[in-house]
């Protein structure tokens, strides 16, 4: 996909998850709402993937360690057919498959996450067999900032940086959001681009919700030879919807009928606007 056209998309996928978020009445919103422009870079653009044979030896794999916020991947997955759209309406009900964490029973969800601090090592071993396999696939790991004071998290980008696994990329949700609150007040992390190239990463500092900046940094990957990259996605939690963007509450919260009308009536205006871009180009 273009840029516009993944825009749109992005912004088609924030509708879906407010309404199975409204539906099931749970979910982790705000961190969904910030990820989404990250999970439909890779997914609709960067990602070699097959969901007609989600099994596919040389796939990308992607892991998802700040698996609170499946939300708007269950929709990706959803969107692309890993499974039938008409499943999302089970999402958080009894017996269903679609939980709130990744479940590695649904075709698409490589591991079972969301103990924050597994999900880079869990990537580092998987980047280091394509490496020994000489099987050519690439490791995406998204993580949570919070999830940056983990000491897991720390042992596994050394270990990403010793073993040259240029197959591996890192991206940090960095809404700067847990869910008690500020994460320099819980737990300062900064300066933690400079932490991250300490270990040996490739640093690559974006707009997360900047479509055009994403696409630019993830189509570059492996951009220097024996290096692990780091993409520092700086990212607004609860994107795309004005009442819930850096409010703290919107963490773990489901919006009223109200609030959810208003928020779709939002992003159906700018899913239209980036189809209009795309018209224009």
């Amino acid at each position: 996909m273009e840029t516009a056209a993944l825009k749109a998309k992005a912004a088609q996928i924030r509708m879906d998850l407010l309404r199975m978020i409204h539906g099931a009445k749970t979910g982790h919103t705000g961190g969904s709402l910030s990820n989404a422009d990250i999970l439909t870079a890779l997914y609709y653009r960067v990602m070699n993937i097959d969901p007609q044979n989600p099994k596919w030896e040389k796939r990308d794999r992607f892991i998802a360690s700040k698996g609170h916020s499946v939300e708007s991947l269950w929709c990706i997955l959803a969107d692309l057919g890993f499974f039938p759209k008409e499943e999302l309406t089970t999402f958080s009900q009894f017996g269903t498959r679609l939980i709130g964490h990744p479940n590695n029973k649904v075709a698409g969800i490589e591991m079972n996450t969301g103990a924050l601090g597994h999900g880079l090592a869990i990537s580092v071993g998987m980047a280091l067999a394509s490496k020994r396999d000489a099987s050519g696939y690439r490791v995406f790991c998204l993580m949570g900032d919070g999830e940056q004071a983990e000491g897991s998290v720390w042992e596994a980008a050394m270990a990403g940086a010793h073993y040259k696994l240029d197959n591996l990329v890192g991206i940090i949700d960095r809404n700067r959001l847990q869910i008690s609150g500020s994460t320099e007040d819980v737990m300062g992390l900064d300066p933690l681009e400079d932490k991250w190239a300490s270990f040996g990463w490739n640093v690559v500092s974006i707009d997360g919700n900047d479509m055009e900046s994403l696409v630019e940094a993830l189509d570059a990957v492996p951009s220097i030879a024996n290096k692990p990259t780091l993409i520092m996605a700086n990212t607004v939690k609860g994107k795309g919807v004005s009442f819930a963007e850096n409010v703290p509450h919107w963490h773990h919260h489901v919006p009223s009928d109200e609030q959810l009308e208003m928020a779709l009536s939002e992003l159906t205006a700018l899913m239209e606007s980036h189809i209009q871009e795309g018209q224009v180009r």
